[in-house]
């Protein structure tokens, strides 16, 4: 019996074929990408609510977990908010693995195998992104789409960071952000009597009664799986579906397939309620003094599908003013600034303020480290907040009509008075995401953090940030939870206590 090649292998086979100039380079980054990983997995193991671990014991050389079968995982003392990769190897029983994949596979746990596939393709497509990068960066990019594709290595926290099922070597080099391609969109058209349409959609992207559809080509190729020819050129951002037009505009382009944890599509109801939603979040953000713009909505449009939808926005770049840069609080890590202890401090305190107080008029952001971007001064310090994508932000009727803002009719998924949920949202997002990624230990999220809550307004949501564990999705076990819908949460050392 022949086991199945690993990813790892397949995609040396096929970057030999396409680009063999970067083999060399992909071979010597697959032990540091498995390394990211891996420690990406430990902090799963070591924090969240797995069922099928009974204990974890502290000792002096790390920790150990005990799992259900009786078997014993041992590995260091673990950092829930490190981004720098510090687990090379862990010991289950007498055998020690440094490759995530097989050690998944090993613990033979429920939903398991499926898993332990995505983490092999996500070390695999790690190594070919770390592969092709340049060698001397420019470090202070001119451009939107440029600070986007400064962010290598995807998720800060999410094995699965740079999973992507279903790509070829060819189509990641051809689409990924991290590889700066030019992408060309196809333009489907579609009879403007039977599709939806919201907001101004432009002339350009219609034609003789016919409303054209922005389409990724590998959604063309392998979902819609009809030719479509070339008619728009985009840099491809952060999420990688979502492209930066020459003419500034960013389009958000149905995408159906997993990357990281979700497939990328694009529902009729977002597409219907956009607008609206827009429009209403420009409002709160106006109560914020100007510490917070939210980009808006230019138009929507679905033929009904999923699989065939796009949303145009415009660029976060129109609210820099002159010598200002606006960047992705991911892109954060890339710089020599995010490290500093007054810098991170200052950039909490303006993060934390703008969230509590939209949390306590009843917005909970999901301001995680791809949607919240960061206005930074000539000199580089924050000054302001952008914040895009509004489709998983969560709205509390009871907050906004203590302040009285009346909700408009929007989709019922995002409308809540579950103050857990609430919490969740942000901090889950904000604090053990943004902050803490760009922080990059819990050392230095802990001075950030320190130094910005004795500025800021003593509310409930505030004391429960202080006080309670601190909230974050838990990633793998939401992976592993098959037919489980919503979001599963584990509880974080607190680093404020």
């Amino acid at each position: 019996m022949h086991r199945r090649p690993t990813a790892e292998a397949e995609v040396a086979d096929e970057l030999s074929v396409v680009r063999p100039d970067l083999t060399a380079r992909y071979a010597a980054e697959l032990p540091g990408a498995r390394a990211a990983v891996l420690t990406r997995l430990w902090r799963a193991l070591t924090h969240e609510p797995l069922p099928w671990i009974e204990g974890r014991a502290p000792s002096r050389d790390g920790v150990t977990l005990r799992l259900r079968d009786g078997r014993l995982l041992h590995g260091p003392a673990p950092d829930p908010y490190a981004t720098v990769a510090y687990v090379t190897a862990v010991r289950l029983g007498d055998v020690e693995h440094d490759r995530p994949a097989r050690l998944l596979a090993d613990l033979a746990v429920p939903h398991g195998a499926d898993l332990a596939a995505e983490l092999d393709h996500s070390v695999a497509s790690l190594a070919l992104s770390r592969a092709g990068q340049p060698a001397h960066p420019q470090e202070w990019p001119g451009t939107d789409w440029e600070w986007e594709q400064r962010v290598v290595d995807g998720h800060p926290y999410h094995p699965n960071c740079r999973s992507r099922p279903g790509f070829s070597v060819a189509e990641q080099l051809a689409y990924a952000p991290e590889h700066r391609p030019l992408v060309g969109l196809g333009l489907v058209p579609v009879p403007a009597e039977t599709c939806l349409v919201t907001g101004a959609w432009p002339e350009r992207m219609r034609e003789r009664g016919r409303v054209l559809v922005p389409v990724h080509p590998w959604q063309a190729a392998h979902v819609l799986k009809r030719p479509c020819e070339s008619r728009l050129t985009g840099h491809p951002l952060m999420s990688l579906r979502t492209l930066a037009l020459s003419d500034g505009t960013h389009v958000k382009t149905a995408l159906s397939a997993r990357l990281t944890s979700s497939v990328r599509d694009i529902s009729v109801a977002s597409v219907a309620a956009s607008m609206t939603l827009s429009a209403f979040a420009e409002e709160l953000a106006a109560r914020t003094d100007g510490l917070l713009h939210v980009t808006r909505t230019l138009g929507a449009v679905t033929d009904g599908s999923p699989d065939l939808a796009a949303v145009l926005r415009e660029s976060p770049q129109v609210y820099a003013g002159p010598g200002e840069r606006v960047l992705p609080v991911a892109a954060l890590a890339t710089t020599e600034r995010a490290g500093s202890a007054d810098w991170s401090a200052a950039f909490a305190r303006l993060a934390l303020g703008v969230g509590l107080r939209l949390l306590d008029l009843g917005v909970a952001l999901e301001a995680h480290g791809q949607n919240l971007l960061v206005v930074l001064s000539a000199t580089g310090a924050p000054v302001r907040l952008v914040y895009r994508d509004l489709a998983d932000i969560r709205l509390s009727p009871a907050r906004l009509a203590r302040h009285g803002i009346r909700l408009p009719e929007l989709p019922a998924r995002i409308v809540t008075d579950d103050v857990t949920a609430l919490r969740r949202k942000l901090f889950g997002s904000l604090v053990a995401g943004a902050l803490a990624g760009t922080a990059g230990s819990g050392a230095v999220l802990r001075a950030a953090l320190q130094a910005a809550v004795r500025e800021l307004p003593r509310t409930p949501d505030l004391a429960a940030l202080c006080e309670e564990p601190l909230p974050a999705k838990a990633l793998t076990l939401m992976r592993l939870s098959r037919g489980t819908a919503g979001d599963l949460w584990a509880e974080l050392p607190n680093p404020l206590r």
